[in-house]
């Protein structure tokens, strides 16, 4: 939208739409009109034939969008006598907004973020799903406003130059993740989880927030009546995120999460259902994919078995870093990536996954530990960060709490249990700012979607609401689920200790620490906030702190090449790290 009336920037759309085209590889489509531009690449899902954006309401409002919105057909049955164009699960948003106005987000459960043009208002409307499962970015600058699903869209229009926000950096070399609506790049804003954003005149000028998570606290549920309410919520949303026109798989691990997604997928399907898993050649790290082969083999799944090695690793991870434009330092980007990869060599476009059972089952150690008090050794979340103590930052921050504070304090609303409160904290910026971002990047950076059925409002009514007792009972989280489990799919071994699932990214970096060490230190974006000799003897250090304190920096190093040097094309990471190394 250009500012203050000016025409919108025809080569910034193109640029724009050039820098998403990973994400949607099946088509493209634009509206230009006054001083707006709108553009949007196609995953085709749903609405293979007529389902092309941007798509248009009688009133004049168009949008453009990226995600599903799963109760498009209940919202197409309570809208008869309305004239549909298409078939797509995206139009239904354009007439509830015209009925609705910015309420309209109110009647969708999905995953989305949606931009809508109004003509007869003169106002752009952006919009993000409560979960943050659809990410949504924009950069108000004095040229005007642009918004896009990834921040390096942004950067590649040149509406906005590649600089480091120093906050957000620190949030990230301390936390892994970044907090709020700051992201690492200077002058890009998130649209929050939940967040409605009105736009007039290239500036932001009204906002609006809606909640995913109950207002109550824990009901009063009996085990029997929760198993119940909870049986027909996971169903439901299976069911309903299973809705597409193109075949679709699952991520398997073995896990409770990954485990009750199989058995209502296989219960729902007349066709065996397609899983894929992962597991880690030659190291030390626990291999669940014995597990996850034999469920799938009593469920009938047609699985496939990726092997990741060191090599891989060490050739792709530039690739994946490049992918994280909106970082997150967490490893489990690496398996994800080369899943999605799997996902994509199999021909489907569409993968269920288990985010989001940890945060709304409490499945976590550290939800039973912030449930007790601190004089009988309860603590709070992540008091500590990745650097502290190890003496390889310059200048230590002091503020990098602060965002995470801020959710704390938002989610100690007096009617939540203690558990309840971390829970919340976790979903407000942890689920939407590093978990949903790693699954979001690494699979649409292969055109493929991820959907996630814990995610939904349905499940979200009952989980949170579910008594400590029925979350987190004989030193176990996740409780009322696994006991749902054990009655569907016994095989899947609910109750058992689970030793969690790792990456062996320290123990790879550990083999290669003497050559690798030194190149890190030797960064541009390294040598900005590190000391060089303590990143050396970081790296030659073992343990588990200094071990994924080194990843960190080995990731925060390939992100800055790719994201702030402009090193692209790197064959490996040494490759990357060579050349970013010529360039300091």
């Amino acid at each position: 939208m250009g500012a203050d009336g000016a025409t919108a920037d025809a080569g910034v759309l193109q640029r724009l739409v050039d820098s998403l085209r990973h994400r949607g590889p099946d088509g493209e489509g634009a509206y230009t009109a006054r001083n707006v531009a709108l553009g949007q690449t196609r995953l085709a899902i749903i609405d293979l034939e007529t389902g092309n954006q941007p798509l248009y309401e009688p009133g004049g409002a168009v949008l453009v969008a990226n995600g599903e919105i799963y109760n498009y057909v209940e919202l197409r049955a309570q809208m008869e006598g309305e004239e549909f164009s298409t078939q797509s699960d995206c139009e239904p948003p354009l007439h509830l907004y015209r009925k609705y106005g910015l309420d309209f987000v109110d009647h969708l459960r999905g995953m989305y973020a949606i931009a809508l043009y109004d003509p007869i208002e003169g106002q752009l409307v952006l919009a993000r799903d409560p979960f943050g499962i659809k990410p949504l970015y924009y950069a108000q600058t004095d040229h005007g406003f642009a918004f896009a699903s990834e921040p390096q869209a942004l950067i590649d229009s040149g509406m906005v130059a590649p600089r480091v926000n120093p906050t957000a950096l620190a949030e990230l070399l301390q936390l892994q993740f970044t907090t709020g609506a700051e992201t690492v790049f200077d002058g890009i804003t998130r649209v929050l989880p939940g967040e409605s954003v009105v736009v007039r005149d290239g500036r932001v000028v009204a906002r609006r927030r809606r909640s995913v998570l109950p207002s109550e606290g824990a009901a009063d549920w009996s085990e029997e009546t929760a198993l119940e309410l909870l049986d027909t919520a996971l169903r439901n949303s299976v069911e309903v995120h299973q809705r597409s026109d193109v075949p679709y798989g699952m991520f398997l691990s073995g896990g409770v999460d990954s485990s009750a997604l199989l058995a209502l997928m296989s219960e729902l399907n007349s066709q065996p259902v397609q899983a894929f898993t992962a597991g880690f050649v030659g190291t030390s790290v626990p291999d669940e994919r014995e597990h996850a082969r034999e469920l799938a083999r009593i469920t009938g799944a047609e699985m496939t078995d990726l092997a990741i090695d060191a090599d891989m690793f060490w050739r792709e991870l530039p690739k994946i870093a490049a992918a994280m434009d909106d970082p997150a330092a967490d490893y489990a980007m690496v398996p994800t990536y080369f899943l999605a990869e799997a996902v994509k060599a199999a021909g489907l476009k569409v993968v269920l996954t288990g985010e989001g059972g940890d945060e709304l089952f409490a499945g976590y150690g550290r939800y039973r530990s912030a449930m007790r008090p601190w004089w009988r050794g309860g603590r709070g979340m992540r008091a500590r960060g990745v650097f502290d103590g190890l003496g390889v930052l310059r200048d230590p921050p002091t503020g990098w709490r602060d965002g995470i504070a801020a959710a704390e304090q938002t989610a100690d609303t007096g009617t939540y249990s203690r558990l309840q409160s971390a829970q919340a904290a976790d979903c407000a910026d942890w689920l939407p700012n590093d978990l949903l971002i790693k699954v979001d990047r690494c699979l649409m950076s292969h055109g493929v979607e991820g959907r996630t059925p814990f995610l939904d409002p349905e499940v979200a009514a009952v989980a949170f609401r579910l008594p400590d007792h029925l979350k987190v009972r004989d030193g176990r989280g996740k409780w009322l689920l696994r006991k749902w489990l054990d009655g569907v799919l016994p095989q899947a071994r609910p109750f058992d200790r689970k030793r969690g699932f790792s990456v062996p990214v320290a123990e790879w970096m550990e083999a290669s620490a003497l050559e690798i060490g030194p190149l890190v230190a030797h960064q541009p974006g390294i040598l900005e906030v590190c000391d060089p000799r303590a990143v050396e003897s970081l790296f030659s250090k073992k343990g588990k702190r200094p071990g994924f304190a080194a990843w960190v920096l080995l990731f925060y190093a390939l992100w800055h090449a790719h994201h702030m040097l402009g090193i692209r094309d790197a064959e490996n990471v040494r490759d990357a790290l060579e050349t970013g190394r010529r360039a300091a």
